[in-house]
């Protein structure tokens, strides 16, 4: 059953929610959470989806980042909903490449585990024939209540890339801000949201961190503010979620605008 809230109750949701009982898939080069900067994190799960010459195979994903990337993804949900259920669903290799099967048995999984959030930082750009490949479980999200938060293209707004330009999908672009808790809205484009992704501090694997600029970066912080809002109204709808944001955030400036840094 779909659930309608004010405006008004949303942004209290997102002041006092903390993303208890929301369970979040974290779909990128997995996640080390022996990072001291997790606090211990428990992951609910922490699965590899590996291809092999005439398969994919699911694998223990052995708390094991093999690039960093997915840490930094799982450092700034934690960081905005700390109480979220955070499982880590490897699709992206060493080069954080993929292919489209991978990424899709792993979006399966997740539905298949009852994930309410699927963050995806990762993106395929290029060739129309991948496109109906992502648009099925797309669609199967969709139809489960699942809600799908997307990093744009590095180029911006504009550049087409999937997931991002689906429109069920909740998708963001970076902006130059020290608000790691914000959205911002910009109408005219698939891609209608922005959030901190310029210059931010991340946990990195091997117990690293880094400074790093992104789109990458500014997606999770629509997953946390989604999750913070989810656990104050369980049964939200991806369209209701998705209006609400929008409702909800702060009108896009110029002032913001990022520098477009090459991505880490």
């Amino acid at each position: 059953m779909t659930q309608w809230i004010s405006a008004e109750e949303a942004k209290t949701a997102i002041r006092t929610g903390t993303g208890k009982g929301v369970k979040v898939a974290i779909l990128d080069s997995g996640v080390e959470n022996a990072h001291v900067g997790l606090g211990g994190l428990k992951l609910v799960d922490d699965i590899a989806i590996v291809a092999q010459e005439n398969s994919i195979q699911i694998c223990p994903g052995a708390g094991k980042d093999i690039y960093g990337h997915g840490t930094a993804i799982a450092g700034i949900i934690h960081s905005t909903a700390p109480d979220a259920e955070i499982g880590s669903f490897r699709v992206l290799g060493a080069k954080l490449r993929s292919r489209t099967q991978v990424i899709c048995e792993g979006v399966r999984q997740a539905l298949d585990r009852g994930y309410r959030i699927l963050s995806c930082s990762l993106g395929c750009e290029g060739s129309s024939r991948f496109v109906l490949g992502y648009k099925v479980w797309i669609d199967e999200a969709y139809l489960q209540g699942a809600h799908v938060v997307s990093a744009c293209a590095h180029e911006g707004f504009t550049k087409r890339e999937w997931p991002s330009h689906f429109s069920s999908v909740i998708s963001v672009d970076m902006a130059r801000t020290d608000r790691g808790d914000v959205l911002f809205y910009r109408p005219g484009s698939l891609v209608e949201f922005a959030a901190r992704g310029e210059d931010v501090e991340l946990l990195w694997n091997h117990g690293n961190r880094v400074n790093a600029s992104g789109s990458s970066y500014a997606a999770p912080v629509a997953s946390a503010i989604l999750a913070r809002r989810i656990s104050i109204y369980p049964r939200l709808s991806p369209l209701a979620a998705k209006e609400l944001l929008r409702l909800t955030a702060e009108p896009w400036s110029q002032s913001i605008a990022p520098r477009r840094e090459p991505r880490r």
